[in-house]
């Protein structure tokens, strides 16, 4: 019998990317959700057969449990994530319900985890912040670290071209972001950074040069520290065109902390962000660029592992990454019950397999002391 997948917020942008993905690699019957009736009509005519829409609220505590305990898996979609609790976690795991999400904020990756023992006895495998940063991004620096004897420092750094085809709701996550400062892991140690602070150029592959990249509070800030025995863990992130960067900065240096707290604030920044995005997405296109770059010892030398991977939409290469771990989760490939980010959950196999299957390639480079002289 088919499997039966419940998307929360699948009639957007990423959870939509993901509908499509898992079309493609399963044979799952999927209901996605929304709480515009028509927009999701639209887009589960658009994704065929296969695929049902359900109107619901994720404050319907009575009808999302029943959809959730009617599922196999479940998929939350329904970002921003800083202003979600871990509900829908909780729902799954008193049914028996597998579970992944796209959440992208630390806020609710430590609520998400503090679940983590009572998925381990109910049975159920959770697994958080899939998609594409974080996800493939987090599976590339396992990678990385794998390729080295002993690892110390990892930098991750991305760039986005305009909107990423994501819609709206990557704006909100990105004016989200500066709300605060954060705690970064540095030399051994946890210092406070300001978002979108200390610029750096960093090399990514064609199209997209050296961009400027800025520190942004992302849950690998944690979540690599927790997972690698390293001693620092750089994350930073950029856009393109690199005015966008600029005006970014200027938001997080010049506006009042009070300001970037009201949601008011936060919508005119977005919604003035996505229509000048709508007309400059028509020459920077849509795509993002990952790199990794894990540095350390091999074979008693000072060594590096750097990795990259460029794709033209990142809407779908989310997509890619959220379907990949459901892939795994519904072939019965992944079994681990707890809750779980990417980098704990997915062995570099699977993780290998199911890029493969994409037609998605991680170009990678190592090198030790000896290799440069």
């Amino acid at each position: 019998m088919a499997k039966h997948v419940l998307i929360l917020g699948g009639s957007g942008r990423i959870g939509s990317s993901v509908a499509a993905d898992l079309l493609t690699h399963t044979q799952a019957e999927i209901v996605i959700t929304g709480r515009n009736t028509l927009a999701g009509v639209q887009v589960r005519d658009r994704l065929g057969e296969r695929v049902q829409f359900l109107g619901l609220d994720l404050s319907d505590r009575e009808n999302l449990t029943a959809a959730i305990s009617g599922s196999d898996l479940v998929i939350h979609c329904a970002g921003p994530f800083h202003y979600r609790d871990a509900t829908v976690l909780k729902i799954c795991i008193e049914n028996g319900v597998n579970y992944v999400d796209v959440s992208d904020h630390p806020s609710f990756t430590r609520k998400a985890m503090a679940y983590a023992e009572l998925a381990t006895n109910a049975g159920v495998t959770a697994v958080i912040n899939t998609g594409i940063f974080p996800g493939i991004s987090n599976s590339m620096v396992l990678q990385d670290v794998e390729q080295l004897d002993a690892a110390e420092q990892i930098h991750l750094s991305y760039v986005v071209a305009g909107s990423g085809g994501a819609g709206i709701t990557v704006m909100r996550t990105t004016f989200l972001g500066l709300q605060k400062p954060f705690q970064a892991w540095i030399k051994g140690e946890w210092q406070t950074m300001q978002p979108y602070s200390d610029r750096e150029t960093i090399e990514f592959p064609a199209p997209y040069g050296r961009p400027g990249v800025y520190w942004f509070d992302m849950p690998e800030t944690f979540t690599l520290p927790n997972t690698f025995p390293v001693k620092t863990v750089i994350t930073k992130f950029g856009t393109v065109p690199d005015f966008y960067n600029y005006l970014t900065w200027s938001v997080a240096r010049w506006w009042h902390p009070w300001l970037l707290k009201q949601k008011p604030v936060i919508e005119f920044l977005s919604r003035v962000s996505h229509f000048m995005t709508d007309v400059t997405d028509h020459f920077s296109g849509i795509g993002v660029a990952i790199r990794s770059e894990v540095t350390g010892h091999k074979n008693g030398q000072p060594a590096r592992s750097c990795s990259t991977l460029v794709h033209e939409n990142t809407a779908i290469a989310a997509g890619y990454g959220t379907g990949s771990v459901a892939q795994l989760l519904l072939s019965g490939q992944l079994r681990k019950p707890g809750v779980w980010v990417v980098e704990q959950a997915v062995p570099t196999p699977l993780f290998e397999q199911t890029l493969t299957e994409r037609g998605v390639k991680v170009q990678r480079q190592v090198e030790e002391d000896g290799d440069r002289g």
